[in-house]
C-alpha cells in the first residue's frame, strides 16, 4: 500500500464515520411528570402504571423517564410541584392526588396534556367541560359519576332486598378526605 492510498482511505474513513453515526435512528425518550400525594402511593399502583407503559413499549431507563414529584402528604405543595413539572417540559403530567393535584397541574400549564386519576367530579371542579367532551388539556378517571348514583342506589336496593328485605345506608369517609374538603 502506498502513501496516497493510505491517506485517501484515512480521509474517506474519517469523513464517512459521522455519516454512519447519524444513520442510526435516535431513540425518542418519553418524559412523564407524575404528581402524587406520596411517592407512588401503594406499590401496586406503581407496578400497574409501569406494566401498562411496558405493554405500550415504554421501558423506564430505556425510552422513558418518569419525573416523580411527591407532595409528601402536604397538599399545599401541589402548585409548586406542578409548576416545576411544567418547567421541565415533560410530555404529559399524570396526577394521582385527587382533585387538588389535578387543579394545580391545570393551573401550571394550558398546553401540556394532563391525565388525572381519581378526582371527585371533574366537571363541577372545572377540570373539564363535560365528561363526554372534556376539551382543554385535561382528561382522566373520575371516582364519582353523578349520573350513575341513582343506578348504583337502585342496584344496591335490589341486592339488599333480595338478601334481607330491608335497606339502611351509610357513608364512610376517610378523615383525610373530610379535612381536605373543608380547606
Amino acid at each position: 500500500m502506498d502513501r496516497r492510498t493510505f491517506l485517501c482511505g484515512l480521509t474517506l474513513g474519517t469523513l464517512a464515520a459521522p455519516l454512519a453515526a447519524e444513520a442510526q435512528p435516535a431513540v425518542k425518550v418519553a418524559r412523564i411528570g407524575f404528581l402524587t400525594p406520596t411517592v407512588y402511593g401503594p406499590p401496586r399502583l406503581r407496578e400497574g402504571f409501569l406494566q401498562g407503559l411496558r405493554d405500550l413499549g415504554y421501558v423506564e431507563g430505556h425510552n422513558l423517564v418518569i419525573e416523580v414529584r411527591s407532595a409528601e402528604g402536604q397538599h399545599e405543595r401541589y402548585a409548586a410541584l406542578a409548576t416545576e413539572l411544567a418547567a421541565l417540559k415533560v410530555d404529559v403530567i399524570v396526577t394521582s392526588g385527587g382533585t387538588s393535584a389535578a387543579l394545580a397541574a391545570k393551573q401550571a400549564t394550558r398546553t401540556l396534556p394532563i391525565v388525572f386519576i381519581g378526582v371527585g367530579d371533574p366537571v363541577t371542579s372545572g377540570l373539564v367541560a363535560s365528561l363526554a367532551r372534556p376539551g382543554g388539556n385535561a382528561t382522566g378517571l373520575s371516582v364519582v359519576a353523578p349520573e350513575l348514583i341513582s343506578k348504583r342506589i337502585e342496584l344496591l336496593t335490589q341486592a339488599v332486598s333480595a338478601s334481607s328485605g330491608s335497606l339502611s345506608s351509610g357513608s364512610l369517609v376517610r378523615s383525610t378526605n373530610a379535612r381536605r374538603r373543608t380547606d
